[in-house]
């Protein structure tokens, strides 16, 4: 399955340990994401549709309230770089 790039480099930085964080409003639908790399660095090209997209196609998921993290389906998305360590 062929995902875009910019769902390409979002995996990517999951798979180097990254994780998504999301803010709810009281009623609690989701107000905004953000994407950390293991650094704790924000990752600047990430919003809401993206994010959906990529849950869409259970690349990513949350496990008991903690932020979402990678998944092995997101793993055999993900295209192999150099920069993978």
């Amino acid at each position: 399955m062929d995902i875009s790039r910019a769902q390409q480099r979002i995996l990517h930085l999951l798979a180097q340990g990254g994780r998504i964080e999301i803010e709810r409003d009281d009623r609690r639908n989701i107000e905004a994401v953000a994407c950390f790399t293991r650094d704790g660095w924000i990752y600047p090209g990430f919003d809401l549709t993206l994010f959906r997209k990529l849950k869409q196609l259970r690349a990513i998921r949350s496990q008991a309230g903690q932020p979402y993290r990678i998944t092995d389906r997101g793993l055999t998305l993900v295209r192999s770089q150099l920069d993978n360590r």
